[in-house]
């Protein structure tokens, strides 16, 4: 990589953890998960998929967005402390040994919801960290 396409991701990343985007990312369940908050120990070993289950046995699915997308890429670095690429490369990894599958793909945030709120121990994101109809909204601990 050349150390100007380097410093252009830099400054991405620097402007997106400044925005007030990367501040206000919201962490979203479907109403039948347990629970008002999650650690961020939980909440990493769910999307690096160390963790496949929820505390009372229901398997947890997981919605993402495209590895690209500003929301995606904030959420990552802010609430994960993973680059996206990480992210990405701990699913193939897991996905091409056979040892679990990749996260169920969305297009956008109206589709993350959807899915969401349609979808019992699902999780996923959104960029505000604000109460949807039908969705459950953690906190982070």
């Amino acid at each position: 990589m050349t150390h100007a396409r380097f410093f252009f991701r830099q400054l991405v990343l620097l402007v997106l953890l400044a925005s007030p985007l990367a501040t206000s990312a919201g962490i979203i369940v479907h109403p039948s998960v347990e629970g008002r908050s999650i650690s961020v120990t939980s909440l990493r070993n769910i999307y690096t998929q160390r963790q496949t289950l929820w505390p009372d046995r229901r398997p947890i699915v997981i919605f993402v967005l495209p590895d690209n997308h500003p929301v995606h890429e904030a959420f990552a670095k802010e609430k994960l402390g993973l680059y996206p690429y990480r992210l990405r490369q701990t699913w193939d990894r897991l996905s091409f040994s056979g040892m679990a599958s990749t996260p169920i793909e969305v297009k956008d945030e109206n589709e993350m919801r959807a899915r969401v709120r349609a979808t019992p121990g699902a999780i996923g994101y959104t960029s505000k960290d604000t109460g949807y109809e039908g969705i459950k909204t953690l906190r982070l601990e």
